[in-house]
């Protein structure tokens, strides 16, 4: 049955054996470079066995990250690889300027799902899903990919910013600690085994900067709290609060070590996940005080109580069970600690009460031992999944944006592997049809949807038989009759249904689809469902009752009566509050079963994926003991088989991933007809069709730019590479244009081309004109400047002969003035001189002589000052003696007058002046010559002139 599913035969397969053998020994020839094929498209053949050699040999060689087309496959290391996950790597990829080219990584997916965003091109919102068996790598994958965008999705401008970013990212990157402590458990398969399903939406504003985050949650099992099957444990909260509490925490919620509780087997297993403190740290980061967390673990140490609670059978049924011996000390602990009642816990737990009758009658009975027990386990998991739920919405809060600050996400899908076990109930069977739902997405969005556009298109095509998984889906939730269907109709029915009962409805009403698997040989009543990923057994005993999730009201009254503030909190006192009971003889309403919310919210979330660009991540399991350096064939082959790896392989190998609508490849690559040779005939096809319109405007345009592709693909190709010079595979279909990625990068690099040289051509022409502006400028610069300077020169010029004609008149009056006082000065000596003089010594006449002492004076002046002048000579009295010989002055009379001389370092005369007679009045004016009331400094070799002997102004030294 399973190898008709999967579109196999024995005779097929009997034929391709004999080619399988020989390609494998082609390929073992070649095993040294395996290791180094990044993408799974480059192994040729495409066959199961090459593409798990090559896995193998990669897995072997520590690379843990392998393309197929577009889907990453995963290989879990079970090992710690810390260098392949540094904030330095994820830069790297984040800046990188064709990330596809670096080596195949998680980050690779994160960035191109992050420039997709960026690029605004629809549909912008991103998501990524990530699928695998339990134990595969999923929760880790989705930490990295929430690792990698709080790197590359945070570069706020200021300060202030930055901080309330960081604080977003620290809040949405604590919510893992918090979620996997209390919602994945140890199972068979998994240590950290996600036994919730979430959907992680990271939202970005229009600056693509991570502004917040909402987490949306899928069938929780909160089954497994009061149940876990063998060599299984409980959910990871209890044995954290188990093994890190402290002693005082211990003595308050009642924790003694080495205590036994039922429901929490193996606690001697030590795992990594048990780390108390890494859970209290991220539920403080997440805004959950001290406080707030002892409340929470001091009601889940409760419920470890709780199930210590065991019932004897009663003898009389009209009296209610009794407790067993140590079972009292349980009951009172547990009262104590979820702070209700104790009698009246013990009376909710082993009485029932039921209203009948149009008036609503009550009647009180006794319930069994099997009865007690189940409404135990059911206030359990009535409180641990409202305390679940409560604390999603706290973290919802915590790290969700504003409505009005996010534009765009990034979804990221975590859920639940396929599971098969021994024993699979209602839980396996949610979780599987979740996976069946997921692998139809898959095959619709891309395989099946591909393969049907290329038709569309008409292009020339072989079809791959792929894995339709459709004749499953409609076994699971087909209308009007399915497995689900007849489910929830034994729940409405409100009868009683044995195991037995189900299992013959479920054979007889779905015995013609191929899904159903034959079960006559099973000791149990059960049924078998033929999945994607393999058969899968599933018990009927519980089966109806699990779908009803029966909460008695008793049960929530009971626990409306807690004085916990948490508990009052999770379970308000509302009268409205409509609570899901068993519904009443006279009751026909229909139940709000498990699988009718499941199916709903599993609807919600595809069409949150169908709004989306999604990318898959499939995760593989090497070995199923968890062991490093371990790559079992087998189990990784029915692996591949299962996800459909093989035939993403083929379609994304030889088919065209790439698709452009006309219009868009005109309107970009138009460029690329400047390149386009004169004569040629290239690979470029069109399909057979009637262009009209737009079409044909179109089509001219098309040719044109597929023209250019040989040359393009001959100038990329390397020197000596023959593959790369022929000319790339393209089709131009009927409404797009199809083309694999090499053809692309080649399209691109012609467009870098042409810009590149447009760019030159347009510098160019702005340096010229730039050049020639210059010089303009320059030349004019150089006029106005020689216009300025002669300007500026020429009324210099004028204002220094003004200056000069001014001066000349000033020195002229001056002059004049001077020597008119000169004379004067000597002619009144001169009178003084000879009026002293006795009369008797001459009798000649007075004005001769006075005239010929005038000109004596005038003619030998000059001679006596260069004498008295000289350096070197006469000193002393000699020196005063020439003076008064040249000049002729009486020398019997020596105090009418005065003679200044020069100093030892001076030369010359200073002045002769005659002493003043009575009083002297001095006038001053301010002169209008610029430096007139500077005196120069006389120079030693200098000859001084009369006028400036008269006025030089020096200390009077008395001969």
């Amino acid at each position: 049955m399973l190898q008709q599913v999967n579109g196999h035969s024995p005779d097929s397969d009997a034929q391709s054996g004999k080619s399988h053998r020989e390609d494998l020994r082609e390929f073992l020839g070649r095993e040294a470079p395996l290791h180094q094929l990044d993408d799974l498209t480059k192994v040729n053949p495409v066959t199961l066995e090459t593409v798990l050699r090559c896995l193998q040999a990669r897995y072997m060689a520590d690379t843990f990250y392998t393309n197929a087309g577009c889907t990453l496959v995963a290989l879990n290391p079970f090992k710690p690889v810390p260098h392949l996950y540094l904030p330095e790597l994820m830069r790297e990829y984040h800046a990188a300027p064709q990330p596809q080219k670096l080596k195949p990584h998680v980050f690779s997916v994160g960035e191109q799902t992050y420039r997709n965003v960026k690029s605004l091109i629809e549909p912008v919102n991103q998501s990524i899903v990530v699928s695998g068996e339990s134990g595969a790598g999923k929760t880790w994958t989705s930490r990295c990919l929430m690792k990698f965008y709080a790197v590359v999705a945070a570069s706020p401008t200021s300060w202030e910013s930055h901080k309330i970013a960081e604080r977003i990212e620290q809040r949405i990157l604590h919510s893992n600690p918090v979620m996997e402590a209390f919602g994945n458990a140890c199972t068979l398969r998994n240590n950290n085994s996600s036994r919730f399903g979430k959907f992680i939406q990271l939202q970005l504003n229009r600056a693509q900067q991570m502004t917040g985050a909402a987490v949306q949650t899928y069938l929780l099992e909160k089954t497994r709290v009061a149940y876990q099957a063998s060599n299984e444990r409980n959910f990871h909260i209890f044995y954290q609060i188990c093994k890190g509490a402290s002693e005082d925490e211990r003595l308050q919620w009642h924790l003694p070590k080495g205590a036994a509780f039922s429901w929490l087997p193996n606690p001697e297993r030590t795992l990594e996940e048990d780390c108390f403190e890494v859970t209290r740290e991220a539920m403080i980061h997440l805004g959950i005080n001290a406080p707030t967390q002892n409340n929470i673990f001091k009601v889940l140490a409760g419920l470890l109580h709780l199930g210590n609670i065991q019932f004897a059978d009663s003898e009389d049924e009209a009296q209610p069970c009794q407790l067993m011996d140590n079972a009292k000390c349980s009951v009172r602990t547990s009262a104590l600690l979820l702070q209700l009642p104790e009698d009246m816990l013990l009376e909710t737990l082993r009485i029932r009460t039921i209203r009948a009758g149009r008036q609503q009658h009550v009647f009180r009975k006794p319930c069994s031992r099997t009865e007690c027990d189940t409404r135990r386990d059911c206030v359990a998991k009535l409180v641990y999944a409202r305390l679940f739920d409560w604390l999603v919405s706290v973290i919802n809060s915590s790290i969700c944006a504003d409505p009005g600050s996010w534009t765009t996400f990034i979804g990221l899908l975590d859920v639940y592997g396929f599971e098969s076990f021994p024993d699979n109930s209602l839980e396996q069977l949610c979780i599987n049809y979740a996976n069946e739902k997921l692998q139809q997405h898959f095959v619709a969005h891309y395989l099946q949807a591909q393969q049907e556009e290329y038709t569309v298109e008409g292009l020339e095509w072989s079809f791959v038989n792929y894995q339709d998984n459709q004749a499953c889906l409609d076994l699971i939730e087909g209308s009007p009759i399915s497995i689900c269907a007849l489910i929830n109709e034994e729940c409405r029915l409100n009868r009683p249904s044995s195991a037995a009962q189900l299992q013959t409805r479920i054979e007889s009403a779905l015995a013609g689809n191929p899904c159903l698997g034959d079960n006559k040989l099973s000791p149990e009543p059960s049924f078998i469902v033929v999945h994607y990923a393999g058969p899968v057994r599933y018990h009927t005993a519980g089966l109806v009752e699990k779908n009803k999730d029966p909460v008695p009201p008793e049960l929530t009254i009971l626990l409306q009566q807690s004085q916990d503030p948490l508990l009052a909190v999770l379970f308000p006192v509302n009268p409205k509050e409509k609570t899901q009971e068993e519904p009443s003889g006279q009751s026909r309403a229909p139940v709000l079963t498990v699988v009718s919310k499941f199916k709903a919210s599993l609807e919600q979330l595809l069409q949150v994926l169908h709004s989306t660009t999604p990318h898959y991540i499939r995760c593989i399991k090497p070995n199923s003991q968890g062991q490093a350096q371990t790559f079992l064939q087998d189990e990784v082959l029915s692996q591949l088989e299962a996800c459909g790896l093989v035939e993403t392989i083929h379609i994304s190998a030889a088919g065209f991933p790439i698709r452009v609508s006309h219009q868009n490849f005109v309107e970009r690559y138009e460029l690329l007809r400047r390149l386009r040779p004169r004569t040629f005939s290239g690979p470029g096809r069109c399909s057979e069709r009637s262009p009209n319109g737009k079409e044909a405007t179109l089509q001219p345009l098309l040719q044109d730019i597929l023209h250019t592709l040989p040359a393009l693909t001959q100038a990329a190709a390397t020197p000596g590479d023959s593959d790369e010079a022929t000319p790339a595979p393209v089709h131009c279909g009927r409404t797009k244009v199809f083309m694999t990625d090499s053809v692309l990068e080649v399209l691109e690099c012609g467009r870098a081309q042409v810009l590149e040289q447009c760019a030159r051509c347009i510098q160019g022409s702005w340096r010229r004109y730039q050049h020639l502006k210059q010089q303009r400028q320059r030349r004019a610069a150089v006029l106005i400047q020689a216009a300025i300077r002669s300007w500026l020169a020429r009324k210099h010029i004028a204002r220094l002969h003004t200056a000069a004609t001014t001066i000349k008149r000033a020195w002229q009056k001056w002059r004049i003035r001077m020597a008119f006082l000169a004379s004067k000065e000597l002619d009144g000596i001169e009178e003084e001189h000879f009026s002293q003089a006795p009369r008797s010594s001459s009798s000649s006449p007075q004005p001769p002589i006075q005239t010929r002492l005038l000109g004596a004076i005038i003619r030998l002046w000059p001679l006596g000052l260069v004498l008295a002048n000289a350096a070197t000579g006469i000193q002393g009295f000699q020196r005063k003696l020439v003076v008064w010989a040249c000049l002729q002055l009486p020398r019997d009379s020596p105090r009418g007058y005065t003679v200044q001389i020069a100093q030892q370092d001076q030369a010359g005369v200073t002045s002769i002046r005659a002493l003043p007679q009575g009083s002297i009045k001095f006038h001053y004016r301010k002169s209008p010559l610029r430096y007139a009331d500077m005196c120069p400094e006389p120079s030693p070799y200098s000859v001084t002139g009369f006028n400036q002997i008269l006025l030089e102004r020096h200390r009077l030294i008395h001969v």
